[in-house]
């Protein structure tokens, strides 16, 4: 069995993880778009407290730190939006249930923050989908403006999260 091998086994796990997590890219209606944003972004959140757990990495850790604080304050002002439409949001407990089981199977090193950052570029690139169609097909204008307000903070975590995979695969 070659090197890469686990490394694969592990980077399709953890993209496992945030895609199961965060559903389907697309939303049509406010309370499926609430649904997957909020998944999404709880999923980010466990994804990046288990990287400052895992990584020794210092612009890893950085960047998960970003991750925790940015979907957190999202996921607050998708939470007002939700209470304002009288919509409810994805079940956390649930969510974070089925993210710690899997999570407790990825392993330590730079292994992980492979896999870290592949799931990072795999979930912010969902997640700009995601946006864009709220942004241009939304039936509520709050949801759309969240959408529109909060598109250019997910690009700018995908570009991180680019250079990130840049720098780690300069050895492999």
């Amino acid at each position: 069995m070659s090197r890469k091998a686990p490394l694969l086994r592990l980077t399709s796990l953890v993209l496992l993880l945030g895609a199961s997590l965060a559903g389907p890219v697309s939303a049509g209606t406010p309370a499926e778009f609430i649904d997957t944003a909020s998944a999404s972004g709880i999923a980010e959140i466990e994804t990046s407290r288990l990287a400052i757990q895992k990584t020794t990495s210092t612009d890893i850790n950085s960047f998960a730190v970003e991750m925790i604080k940015d979907h957190t304050d999202a996921n607050r002002d998708l939470k007002a939006i939700a209470a304002h439409h009288d919509l409810p949001m994805a079940p956390e407990a649930e969510i974070l249930d089925r993210a710690r089981k899997l999570m407790l199977q990825v392993q330590e090193g730079e292994s992980f923050d492979i896999a870290y950052v592949a799931n990072q570029i795999k979930a912010h690139e969902d997640a700009i989908q995601l946006f864009k169609d709220e942004a241009e097909h939304s039936a509520s204008p709050e949801l759309k403006a969240f959408a529109i307000q909060t598109l250019p903070k997910l690009q700018m975590h995908l570009d991180m999260a680019r250079k990130l995979e840049m720098s780690h695969h300069k050895g492999n």
